[in-house]
């Protein structure tokens, strides 16, 4: 089968389309025949080598970490799925024409495959940080980066929970985030003097998605450093901030919930940009470039258009 690996660390053009063996199920997994896998900021910030202290990298590594796809095979002790079920979830080595999931839920057929791939690692990081952040019903919560997929579902989740989400963006995005239920306001100089006129009676917690280098002035906003988060910036800690990051817990149960929103409508995902196989390295690219509303994905069961 075709997969996208790469055999060292480096640039996009380090992304090759191999031919290798078909995995196989094993116990408590299921292999699906993929239709869309996922694009996110950790595909390429591992495959820069940015990763290396904390995460072993063998070489090929096969490029994805969630899918949506059919069930082709279904490994020792699963239930509640049968072959031909449509699913998405989490696995390894996932850009690929078949992949084995090791977390999964059914995709409801009113989501499309394209939008399923792109749920499973903004779901999740969304959810453990708001619970991270420590964000309650009632009070005020700033996303900065909020128009990425991570703050796609951050602000929405946030709303959900009765939260009043401040959400930074370049200005063309700012129409996106009030559809979403966020305040849009603009990132850059004068943040705090634009924070404070929109919320007045102040800001509780903040979370940094973007990974911009803004760690000392969401805390000067907020006031308490333990009550700034971020997902992107590693230098988090050194301010006295939090940095979160997986693996997911029981995200069987998130994955299952986002399916039911979705389908309700009350939850969406904005699919900015889908791309073949054999364009992965362009997808790695846009992504970089750190100006994507929602998410990428990868289109492999089927062509495009």
């Amino acid at each position: 089968m075709k997969a996208i690996r790469y055999h060292a660390f480096g640039g996009p053009d380090e992304l090759r389309v191999d031919e290798i063996p078909v995995p196989h199920a094993g116990p408590g997994e299921v292999r699906i025949a993929v239709h869309c896998a996922g694009v996110n900021p950790s595909d390429w910030k591992r495959r820069e080598g940015q990763y290396q202290a904390f995460e072993d990298v063998v070489f090929p590594f096969t490029v994805g970490v969630e899918a949506s796809g059919i069930v082709d095979e279904i490994g020792d002790g699963v239930s509640g799925v049968a072959i031909g079920d449509a699913v998405f979830g989490f696995g390894d080595g996932t850009v690929a024409e078949k992949a084995i999931l090791t977390h999964w839920a059914a995709k409801p057929v009113a989501v499309s495959f394209e939008v399923a791939a792109g749920l499973p690692v903004i779901v999740d990081t969304a959810s453990r940080a708001l619970d991270e952040v420590n964000i309650e019903t009632g009070q005020t919560l700033l996303v900065s980066g909020a128009a990425g997929g991570v703050g796609t579902a951050i602000v929405q989740l946030a709303c959900l929970r009765g939260i009043t989400v401040i959400g930074s963006a370049s200005s063309p995005k700012h129409g996106y985030l009030g559809s979403l239920g966020a305040i849009a306001t603009t990132y850059g100089p004068g943040l705090q003097e634009r924070i404070a006129h929109l919320a007045p009676m102040g800001v509780d917690a903040a979370i940094d998605v973007a990974g911009s280098g803004v760690i000392p002035e969401l805390i000067s906003i907020v006031g308490n450093p333990a009550r700034v988060l971020s997902v992107a910036d590693f230098s988090a800690e050194h301010y006295g901030a939090k940095f979160s990051h997986g693996p997911p817990e029981k995200p069987e149960l998130a994955l299952a919930k986002i399916a039911r929103l979705c389908a309700d409508g009350l939850f969406r995902l904005h699919i900015e940009g889908v791309y073949p196989l054999h364009q992965t390295a362009d997808a790695h690219r846009v992504s970089a470039e750190g100006h994507v509303t929602g998410k990428l994905v990868i289109k492999i069961g089927c062509k495009i258009g």
